[in-house]
């Protein structure tokens, strides 16, 4: 297949801020990887790395972080104290402020989608939250940053339970994988020697408030088998040369996550992949390029373009590579497929199990319970730490083999003194503000996140006939919990209460275990499953099309099952992992 790619007329190449006119028809590109992500800037960099010359196609606009950061800006140098007003979340944001109210304000909205610009449909009786950032790096720019792994028990408890599929790798194939996106990310964390949730290459951890260790201590103690860690998550606490080298420097434990960092010290695909593959001098990055489908060449067996339609423009394009990996995100990359339909894959490509689109799986995070612990009250914190505090891995069904369903949860929470957060103390002026900084109780929350079992009914498709303003079919989702799930969060709300009781917490609250709607933690994955067997899945262990040899996906869409463990650096370690493995098939001849 040729490795031209070739457009109608020119096109911007974008980066950083720094825009230049190139001729696209002579431009020549050994991958083109869809979207911009997690998982795309990951592909993009190891790709890059291996020396190809690498197409990243990025649906949104650019974002420019001197332009489009709002961390250095206070809340009331934003209108209305930087809330958005209501009026306009009815009207544009009524998806996602309804998923992700503390990161969507009136300086950070420019970040999330207008759900009324990107229409989807529910079927009758379900409903669905698809939390959505299109731009430059995705919601990599956004996202809470808990950075786990997962360990040997979720590569093989479908196939132990007789669920889904089995997976076609197992966690020791991860491993070195794990290590090497670990070190270029950064992970704050601590060994801990967990055979459910493997240590990660770590840089020291925030350390946990005086609440949560004796938290740890009190429920150690009561509950054999129960760890209680600090969070793991993708901050830089003792940044190394290479991270330095990229510009990004340590934590200021500022917690305005969601604005953006200056600093650079979270992970993010803006931060550091796509700078990465930038220095290489292999990166071309095309934005406000939506994706319409892939070309599929039959007597090569070989996809042989990717259409895109400018989303400014409406101008339409063809581009070409040696190789192709989507990255758009488990629910888009599925609809691109469905999409990309021919005489050899009638119901979309890759379809030939009729996998596509089907086991959309997200989180399940409805159980939450909080208390007050006394005895702090003596006791503050300096600074903001970001991204919550402590961690309990799983012990469902791992420690405790007692449980009324299959799989299990982790509780992610922390403690902070209240002070005047709860709006306990009234007035204003002075007094008001000596009274807020006063030491008070202190206020522990945890939230489960559980595992959802893989269901081929959960699925996505594309609307018959209803269109977006681009001419694609928009989406429409047919997902719900099950049985397992609902039992699962009843049970981890007696667990939470359990642990704060024996904690000593007062006041204890706790959820009505009503399930969170699906999408709504934002980890949805599934929808192009790994397998053994090409009836039954649609990629094999490299994240390889079983019918097509030089696509790839490394979003969510492979995962086999859902773990309880938040996912992206997982999909970061099979990005890496298939990276190498295509730019081994492209040095070989074979693709």
């Amino acid at each position: 297949m040729g490795r031209c790619a070739r457009r109608l007329g020119p096109q911007r190449r974008d980066y950083g801020g720094r825009l230049g006119r190139i001729d696209m028809a002579e431009a020549e590109f050994d991958a083109i990887v869809v979207g911009s992500g997690m998982s795309g800037g990951m592909s993009a960099k190891e790709l890059c790395d291996r020396g190809l010359k690498v197409l990243v196609l990025e649906r949104g606009p650019e974002i420019v972080p001197e332009r489009d950061y709002t961390d250095l800006l206070a809340p009331w140098e934003s209108d209305h104290l930087d809330n958005v007003a209501q009026d306009e979340i009815k009207k544009h944001y009524y998806k996602q402020y309804g998923g992700v109210a503390y990161a969507i304000k009136e300086s950070t909205k420019h970040f999330w989608v207008k759900d009324d610009e990107h229409p989807y449909e529910e079927t009758e009786g379900t409903s669905y939250d698809w939390l959505r950032g299109y731009h430059t790096a995705g919601r990599s720019i956004m996202w809470s940053r808990q950075t786990y792994r997962l360990g040997p028990q979720d590569f093989t408890a479908n196939l132990e339970e007789g669920v889904g599929v089995d997976w076609p790798v197992r966690y020791e194939d991860i491993v070195p994988w794990y290590e090497k996106v670990e070190t270029f990310v950064g992970v704050s964390g601590s060994a801990e020697g967990l055979d459910q949730l493997p240590d990660s290459v770590f840089q020291p951890a925030f350390e946990l408030t005086d609440a949560e260790k004796s938290f740890k201590q009190k429920v150690e103690k009561a509950f054999d088998g129960r760890s209680v860690i600090p969070a793991r998550i993708a901050h830089l606490t003792n940044a190394t040369e290479e991270q330095r080298s990229l510009g990004r420097s340590n934590c200021q434990a500022r917690n305005r996550c969601h604005h953006g960092c200056t600093f650079k010290a979270y992970f993010s695909s803006l931060n550091a992949t796509l700078p990465a593959a930038k220095r290489s001098g292999n990166l071309t990055m095309v934005h406000n390029a939506i994706v319409q489908g892939l070309d599929y060449d039959n007597t090569k067996k070989r996809v042989s373009g990717v259409r895109v339609v400018d989303a400014e423009t409406n101008e339409a394009r063809t581009y070409t590579s040696r190789v192709v990996f989507l990255n758009a995100s488990a629910i888009a990359s599925a609809m691109i497929l469905l999409q990309s339909k021919s005489e050899s894959f009638p119901t979309g490509l890759a379809n030939r199990s009729d996998q596509v689109g089907r086991n959309l799986m997200d989180h399940v995070s409805s159980a939450g319970v909080a208390g007050i612990m006394t005895g702090f009250e003596d006791k503050t914190v300096f600074g903001r730490r970001p991204s919550g505090g402590i961690y309990i891995p799983r012990y469902a069904n791992i420690t405790e083999n007692d449980r009324p369903f299959k799989r299990g949860f982790g509780f992610q929470g922390g403690a902070r003194p209240l002070g005047n957060s709860g709006g306990q103390i009234a007035g204003i002026g002075k007094n008001f503000k000596e009274a807020h900084k006063r030491p008070g109780p202190w206020r522990f929350n945890v939230l489960a996140f559980g595992e959802q079992l893989p269901n081929p009914e959960n699925r996505v498709s594309l609307h018959a006939s209803r269109k977006d303003r681009w001419g694609n079919p928009v989406p429409v989702f047919n997902v719900s919990y099950g049985e397992n799930e609902r039992i699962m969060q009843q049970e981890a709300v007696k667990d939470a209460q359990a642990m704060m009781e024996a904690a000593g917490c007062i006041n204890i609250t706790t959820s009505n275990a009503n399930l969170s709607k699906p999408g709504n933690r934002i980890h949805e994955m599934g929808t192009a499953r790994m397998g053994r067997d090409p009836e039954t899945s649609v990629l094999n262990g490299w994240a390889q099309a079983h019918d097509i040899p030089n696509l790839f996906i490394t979003d969510g869409a492979f995962m086999t099952s859902s773990a309880c463990q938040n996912p992206s650096l997982t999909y970061m370690a099979f990005s890496a992992r298939a990276a190498h493995y295509a730019a081994d098939l492209i040095s070989e001849g074979v693709v």
